[in-house]
């Protein structure tokens, strides 16, 4: 008999932990190698590995809050069920992307969110899950990851409110 795949299954497959934005994760690349801040634009403030990889799971009511990254980041859609990004730019302009396999209603197996663009991410369905990689390079580190503030965020961008509401925790 075939074990039935869950979250659950993965977060223990895969030794999953608890992350700050939401959901669980768990790095399975850091590159050995260091980019020199000296050849890295000015938005860093040190060396940076070439290149990292997570894994993510979000389930049910999750969500991967609003938050923003000084490089940009590639979103892998691995297993389970779809799940949105939603991007509002430095401008101002938000956008989403449909991240799953269903090419017929729009989504797609990897997405790019540009570096610098306030993110967060949400189950298209409800009791489900998503288990998505995330790449990056120059790689993570973590001081240049900035969780959002709802309220900063909706000062910032009022047109924006519902989404940022959805997608952050109250302050």
């Amino acid at each position: 008999m075939r074990k039935k795949i869950d979250a659950d299954y993965w977060i223990k497959k895969l030794s999953l932990i608890r992350h700050e934005e939401g959901g669980y994760y768990r790095e399975i690349y850091r590159s050995p190698k260091q980019i020199p801040h000296s050849c890295l634009p000015e938005q860093f403030n040190g060396p940076r590995p070439f290149g990292t990889s997570i894994y993510f799971l979000l389930e049910n009511e999750q969500i991967s809050a609003m938050h923003r990254l000084k490089a940009d980041e590639i979103w892998h859609f691995y297993a389970g069920n779809s799940l949105t990004i939603y991007i509002i730019n430095p401008q101002g302009i938000c956008s989403h992307i449909f991240l799953g396999a269903d090419f017929e209603n729009g989504e797609v197996y990897q997405a790019m969110v540009p570096a610098g663009s306030c993110f967060g991410a949400k189950l298209n369905k409800t009791n489900t899950y998503a288990l998505v990689g995330c790449t990056m390079a120059p790689g993570f580190d973590y001081s240049d990851f900035e969780l959002g503030s709802r309220g900063e965020l909706i000062q910032k961008f009022p047109q924006h409110r519902e989404i940022i509401e959805m997608l952050t925790h109250n302050d």
